[in-house]
């Protein structure tokens, strides 16, 4: 290696350890949010125990055998290879219809949640709710996070911020590296960058979906529980109750004395994921015992335009038709899709979304299953 060339690669190799360091850095190594993501953050585990939930399973699914695209048809599980799906699971009548794994994955291997932990953030708080640990969703923020009043988020309540109609100026661009999202998937001091959120519009007025109000109410949560983490408290409520078969993971910011990224970031397997949609399709109610009230479900799950609120969007999940179903979606296709009046769970998770709407490929199966 001449010197130059030697040169030039000390040069680049100071550069990568400078911007490992920050921020800015691990987006220029990391480049975008990827489904291995979860090897790249610290996080706090979340462990399963001795009794273990197992949906029954069936070889005799009812799912189509090919599906008509174009003029030709196609075979279903090619459809859902070709779009870079890893994981996809049908559940009916708690029995798996179909369960289908790709690109070398199986059931046993992790894959990130990205925003569907929104939606888990949000039965956290109705459990909160439900504990007396939060008073109501009407509550100022402020109660919560004092700190705030000089933002002027005094007016901004937790159901504005469960609505994402808080107003907040907030930019959701991952492709910025000097945006609030990518300072919140990448950086190390989460509750710094929390601090210097500002508002652009008042609350209650207008729906913009933006990662900011989920952590907000992470850290809402939070301050409620006190000395407890947000990981101990998902444990405790979901993960032990629900009789996951896996152990999983939360990723935090930093390793001593993290914060949970509460707007993504759920490490686990997809049929623990199912769990979380098996609890909503039975109001939470769990095998007899009432999880979280079926009174925050039923609430979490219905049309509500008011404040500034979206008719495809209530309390961190997305409210697809007018058919009752709802789902929890995560920025490279990851899917909690539950459809109550058909007694189904679909499980979707993928490298990305390739070229399918999959909200109405949901559908659409949904109503196959009634043949």
């Amino acid at each position: 290696m001449t010197r130059l060339k030697f040169f030039r690669f000390g040069v680049v190799i100071i550069v990568l350890i400078l911007f490992s360091s920050c921020k800015v850095g691990r987006f220029v190594v990391y480049n975008f949010a990827d489904i291995k993501d979860y090897k790249k953050f610290p996080s706090r585990p979340l462990t399963s125990n001795e009794a273990k939930f197992k949906f029954n399973s069936t070889s005799k699914g009812k799912y189509p055998d090919t599906l008509k695209l174009g003029n030709k048809p196609v075979a279903f599980d090619k459809v859902l290879e070709d779009n870079k799906t890893v994981a996809f699971l049908i559940i009916k009548n708690d029995t798996i219809q179909y369960e289908k794994y790709f690109k070398g994955y199986d059931q046993e291997s992790i894959i990130p949640s990205f925003s569907m932990a929104k939606s888990i953030t949000s039965i956290l708080m109705g459990c909160a709710i439900d504990d007396g640990l939060i008073k109501s969703i009407d509550e100022p923020i402020t109660n919560y996070l004092p700190d705030f009043k000089k933002n002027g988020f005094e007016k901004v309540t937790i159901k504005h911020l469960l609505q994402m109609t808080s107003g907040l100026d907030f930019s959701e661009s991952y492709f910025n590296p000097f945006g609030e999202a990518a300072s919140f998937y990448y950086g190390r001091n989460l509750k710094r960058e929390v601090s210097k959120l500002k508002l652009k519009s008042i609350p209650g007025e207008k729906f913009e979906y933006v990662s900011g109000n989920t952590q907000l109410l992470g850290m809402v949560l939070q301050n409620a529980l006190k000395e407890k983490t947000i990981t101990q408290y998902f444990q405790e409520k979901l993960w032990t109750p629900l009789e996951m078969e896996y152990d999983a993971s939360w990723s935090i910011d930093k390793k001593n004395n993290g914060t949970e990224k509460t707007f993504c970031c759920i490490n686990a397997r997809a049929r623990d994921f199912a769990k979380i949609g098996r609890l909503y399709l039975n109001k939470g109610n769990w095998n007899g015992k009432q999880i979280v009230s079926k009174k925050w479900v039923e609430e979490s799950t219905k049309i509500d335009v008011t404040e500034g609120g979206d008719e495809g969007y209530q309390y961190q999940w997305w409210l697809p038709s007018n058919d009752g179903d709802f789902m929890a979606e995560g920025i490279l296709g990851q899917f909690i899709y539950v459809n109550p009046s058909k007694n189904i769970i679909i499980v979707r998770m993928g490298k990305n979304y390739g070229k399918i709407n999959w909200s109405d490929f949901f559908s659409l199966l949904a109503k196959y299953s009634q043949k």
